[in-house]
């Protein structure tokens, strides 16, 4: 995962989805239940590379050290913010998101399954 932390990465990630969608995720670095959601998160991302499986690429956005451009991405996507909160992202467009325990292999594999330009 790369972590964005300035307006210029996050304007540069998003444009980036005009050719492939990426997930961005949203983690408070206080909060155990973001833990556990991003160690869940990166378990898939890693399993799923290593079965051969092209998944899109994902953005950290620390939600409490990077304030300006987490609120910038719920402003431009028009999703409510949440943390921890995963979405994803095509065309710069919210094309899917889910938050706290909901974030896990499962609902990415659902979510990737769904949408049709992976």
């Amino acid at each position: 995962m790369d972590e964005i932390t300035t307006l210029q990465q996050l304007d540069a990630a998003l444009d980036s989805t005009a050719e492939r969608p990426a997930f961005f995720f949203k983690h408070s670095t206080v909060c155990p239940v973001s833990s556990g959601a991003l160690r869940r998160a990166k378990e898939y991302f890693e399993k799923a590379c290593a079965a051969g499986v092209e998944v899109p690429p994902c953005y950290l956005i620390k939600v409490i050290e990077s304030r300006p451009v987490s609120n910038a991405l719920a402003q431009r996507l028009g999703v409510e913010h949440k943390s921890p909160q995963l979405i994803l992202v095509d065309q710069a467009r919210a094309a899917w998101h889910t938050s706290h325990f909901d974030i896990n292999g499962e609902s990415i594999e659902k979510a990737l399954g769904a949408h049709a330009r992976m």
